[in-house]
């Protein structure tokens, strides 16, 4: 079979998913682009270089790089968890793409990007869809979720190349200091979920000092290698994760590293799931946090930025751990805007709420148990920036908070 035999058989208009964040097959989508005059494109995070021509539809419920003020951007609201059911009813694919190492007895593996595909691949097939694969030497090997049967790939295309990496990410004095006061709040025996950024991955990295931690998140990068070189993890319990980003020695890690288990998004990210681990911390960022408590991780200036992802799952999932917590970290100042990120009211509709504190670099405001004028003194008096104190105490008057 070839790739014209492949797309012979799709429909019109066909809804293509491919592997996104960082494991885009970009040889194998090149030559499908070639191919289509008009087709739907579903990525997740989608990065640069993303077909963005007339007759491309971009689809996704976590908008990337590639995707973000296009013109022909379809974003679909969806709590990271829920995406795979999609697939299965308003939004099923009838091609996928996928990134994959070479085949071994039988299985290729998904390597650093397992999240929605299986699902996505299941769905296809169920309605007599095709899967082709991009077969790199160069893909790490992981196990768990990204073990595909061979038998379920239609079409298997070598095309080697070095995966991206990450740039080296500088920690400043600010990022440092809330990264500590993370590590205050996290005891021993913890189980960690870290999302996406610097104000997270600082605060991961602030626990090296810990022991016999855990790790079930949605990714990781190279802060979980640093916690495992530092003797923070415990070595008896797997690494669990949906995908995974960073530096050329993290591929080398996690290349048939059997304390890696790749997970399905559906599991990852099942609130239920997360709220079984032992004190589950989940530390994640947000662009604003207002009075009220509720953050936008998601919107500015009312277009689409990012999405919901994972933060909203996790954040539930931590609150009904025992003894868990789920912490929103981020600069009191917007380095790029210049404004402060306390606000009064998010104006941006809101990505999550009622996290268990808001961690800044001048402090803690604990949000979860307390009555809303509580909350409020804490988020002005512990975590927003002094120069905005007395304005946020003014707007706070104003909305029956003071």
């Amino acid at each position: 079979m070839t790739l014209t035999n492949v797309l012979s058989t799709l429909p019109a208009d066909p809804r293509i998913v491919v592997s996104g964040n960082h494991a885009t097959p970009w040889h194998v989508l090149g030559l499908v682009d070639t191919e289509l005059d008009s087709y739907r494109l579903w990525a997740l995070n989608g990065q640069h270089g993303l077909p963005d021509r007339p007759g491309v539809e971009l689809e996704t419920s976590f908008v990337g790089p590639g995707q973000r003020r296009s013109a022909r951007l379809r974003y679909v609201p969806c709590r990271l968890s829920m995406v795979p059911s999609l697939f299965h009813s308003t939004q099923p694919p009838d091609l996928v793409l996928v990134h994959t190492t070479e085949p071994r007895n039988g299985y290729v593996s998904l390597g650093v990007e397992v999240n929605v595909i299986p699902a996505a691949i299941e769905a296809a097939r169920a309605r007599g869809g095709q899967v082709v694969a991009q077969v790199n030497r160069q893909m790490p090997w992981t196990g768990g979720a990204a073990l595909v049967r061979v038998d379920q790939i239609d079409l298997m295309i070598p095309a080697d190349g070095p995966l991206p990496t990450a740039p080296p990410g500088g920690i400043d004095d600010d990022y440092a200091l809330i990264g500590a006061r993370v590590a205050d709040r996290v005891s021993d025996g913890s189980c960690l979920q870290a999302g996406i950024g610097a104000v997270p991955d600082a605060s991961m990295r602030g626990l090296v000092g810990r022991r016999g931690l855990q790790i079930w998140t949605e990714m990781f990068s190279d802060s979980v290698l640093a916690l495992e070189l530092a003797g923070a993890l415990d070595q008896a319990v797997p690494i669990r994760s949906s995908f995974l980003f960073g530096s050329a020695e993290l591929l080398e890690w996690v290349d048939g590293n059997e304390r890696i288990e790749m997970l399905r998004t559906e599991v990852s990210n099942d609130p239920a799931r997360i709220a079984a681990n032992p004190q589950m911390t989940s530390i994640n960022t947000a662009l604003q946090v207002d009075l009220f408590g509720q953050a936008n991780a998601s919107r500015i200036s009312a277009r689409i930025h990012s999405g919901f992802g994972g933060q909203t799952d996790f954040i539930v999932g931590a609150l009904h751990s025992q003894g868990g917590q789920a912490l929103i970290a981020l600069k009191s100042w917007h380095p790029k805007a210049d404004c402060s990120t306390i606000v009064p009211l998010v104006d941006e509709p809101v990505t999550s709420f009622q996290m268990s504190a808001v961690v800044t670099e001048h402090g803690v405001a604990q949000v979860f148990g307390h009555d809303q004028r509580e909350q409020a003194r804490a988020l002005i008096e512990q975590a927003a920036h002094p120069s905005v104190r007395e304005e946020l105490w003014e707007e706070a008057a104003g909305l029956g908070l003071a």
